[in-house]
């Protein structure tokens, strides 16, 4: 029996030959400690996967009755996933959530506690990577997604698995920043975002510098594509926040400083090859191409 006025949700899960982490998430799924939210449904949508995803996902369904699949026959995009999903989905919430991540056992719950305040239109969570920061690449990874955090505090920026009210009936297929796309959505009809940080979900980053350009890269593009497009600027996109969260970054850890000039040195070069990409080469990634060590084993 549902609990009076609960927080009825239909999760949406997007895979691309995610056969090494489909289960496990779904299962992560499954498990969550649920208090006033509820999962009516789990709608994994494939994109012409070839990895044996999709009868993996068949298979689990048959014991799990919420649990269907929907094949996209062609890879179009997140963002044409998301709008199959928009069409399928029946609850008033609805969240969006990668598929090769795991989230922890209360994430659902806290993001759904977010819409008890009618004004929340959208609430995310912390995204930590699994990698380990012994690496250079690895510190990378981990600095990126703290300075996101940071960012975050101070001005909601959503990703990885994102929570919404369900204002609109798609969002633009072209998009490549598909959390962002939204973002402006929410923000567009004076609803607020709420940052969720104790809301955890766990992924995994690039493991070398190739996959990290070119991930790194297509998001640039992406955000720039956002602010042509659909009139919207990231927080990322913002100088002066992130001259405060690097200077609150140095202060706490000023031995790594080194290292924290040499990351920040790479993501400008990959903002730089973004730039050229969206204003020199006229290129939208939004069906983009995979950054092959995100999707290793050994999480």
């Amino acid at each position: 029996m549902e609990p009076d006025n609960a927080l009825t949700c239909s999760l949406g899960v997007f895979a691309y030959n995610e056969a090494e982490n489909i289960i496990p998430l779904l299962e992560a799924l499954c498990a969550q400690k649920l208090r006033r939210a509820v999962i009516a449904e789990i709608i994994v949508v494939s994109s012409a996967s070839t990895d044996g995803t999709d009868e993996l996902v068949e298979s689990f369904a048959h014991a799990h009755p919420r649990v269907r699949l929907i094949r996209q026959a062609r890879r179009e995009g997140k963002s044409s996933a998301i709008n199959l999903f928009l069409a399928e989905a029946a609850s008033p919430l609805l969240m969006v959530i990668s598929g090769d991540v795991i989230p922890a056992p209360t994430t659902i719950e806290k993001l759904a506690a977010a819409f008890t305040d009618p004004m929340v239109g959208a609430s995310g969570g912390r995204p930590v990577p699994v990698n380990s920061p012994k690496s250079f690449m690895g510190y990378a990874v981990h600095l990126l997604w703290r300075l996101h955090h940071r960012m975050a505090m101070i001005s909601p920026k959503l990703g990885e698995m994102i929570a919404f009210r369900k204002l609109m009936d798609s969002i633009p297929a072209d998009s490549a920043v598909d959390e962002a796309s939204i973002e402006a959505i929410v923000r567009s009809r004076g609803l607020k975002l709420r940052y969720i940080p104790d809301a955890i979900i766990s992924n995994k980053g690039p493991t070398n510098i190739g996959d990290f350009i070119k991930q790194r890269r297509r998001i640039q593009n992406g955000h720039l594509w956002l602010k042509k497009k659909q009139g919207y600027k990231v927080v990322s996109q913002d100088g002066g926040t992130l001259g405060c969260i690097l200077f609150d970054e140095l202060r706490e850890n000023p031995a790594s400083t080194p290292k924290v000039f040499a990351v920040m040195a790479l993501e400008i070069f990959c903002r730089v090859l973004g730039a050229w990409d969206f204003y020199a080469q006229g290129k939208n990634p939004f069906a983009w191409d995979i950054a092959r060590s995100t999707k290793d084993p050994g999480r």
